[in-house]
């Protein structure tokens, strides 16, 4: 199983580590329910301690009818890729989708990771997509492994609760998305259009009120494009979408985070397309 922390047998074997009683959780719960649809499982096996299952009892309830094994704290820090064990673990099997099936579903948001390369900020971006209700997110070719054990962990479990697609180009993705009428924003820090006013504006239409000079109405479908940690978006990325769009910064810091800045940018996308 320790060799699942690793890339290519992920690649070979298609199947990556879920470690912790969240995501170990998350993944019984959707491996539970594939199963009640029809539909292949998910989780091939689960490695618990007897001390996790007394503090965890649903989980050995979560796992009934999967391959499950009781395992000692050095058998799991053996297989493990943390330093401190949570005490259980499951082999799950690859979960990403094709573009066409998250298009083909007439998502309303979508998160497009292009180029991240930490996997600490994919699984955080990822699970800020969760949160905000998102319909899925994307990762372009050069993006992080999202099933790294790192990646998985920041997740808290979301990566069981959304489409995932892996290893999409960010020019199809865009052309795919404005051909389903769904309007494409780059996160830029040096964006001339300012998240503040698209919230304004939708505001106003809200109310009834005319929003004089609106250049994009956030309430409809969109996909935000979020870029390198370091570099931010490129130029040809930057010039794929409809408008770039900065999160306006009031103190003195320099910039936000890609996390943080996703986070804004998908809450006020969620925000905006709730029904009033």
């Amino acid at each position: 199983m320790a060799q699942l922390a690793g890339r290519p047998a992920r690649l070979k074997r298609r199947e990556f580590l879920a470690e912790g009683p969240q995501a170990v959780r998350e993944a019984l719960v959707l491996h539970q329910k594939r199963l009640a649809a029809g539909q292949p499982g998910i989780v091939y096996e689960v490695y618990a301690s007897e001390s996790c299952l007394d503090r965890h009892p649903d989980l050995e309830t979560l796992a009934e009818g999967t391959t499950a094994y009781l395992a000692t704290d050095e058998v799991l820090a053996a297989m493990a890729d943390t330093v401190t064990p949570q005490g259980v673990l499951a082999v799950c099997g690859f979960l990403d989708v094709g573009l066409d099936e998250v298009l083909d579903a007439g998502p309303r948001l979508i998160a497009v990771l292009c180029q991240v390369r930490d996997p600490g900020n994919a699984g955080t971006v990822l699970r800020a997509a969760d949160a905000a209700g998102a319909d899925a997110v994307v990762l372009t070719g050069s993006s992080v492994d999202i099933y790294n054990p790192k990646a998985v962990r920041s997740t808290a479990g979301s990566l069981f609760h959304l489409p995932i697609v892996l290893g999409a180009d960010a020019a199809d993705i865009v052309a795919r998305c404005k051909e389903r009428g769904i309007g494409v924003l780059a996160a830029d820090g040096y964006g001339q259009l300012n998240l503040d006013r698209l919230q304004d504006e939708n505001a106003a239409r809200r109310l009834g009120a005319s929003a004089a000079g609106s250049v994009y109405a956030l309430e409809q479908p969109t996909a935000w494009l979020f870029g390198n940690e370091a570099q931010g978006l490129s130029e040809d990325e930057i010039a794929l979408a409809d408008h770039r769009v900065a999160v306006p910064v009031y103190g003195q810091a320099e910039s936000l985070n890609l996390g943080t800045a996703a986070t804004v940018c998908l809450y006020a996308s969620a925000r905006s397309q709730q029904v009033p």
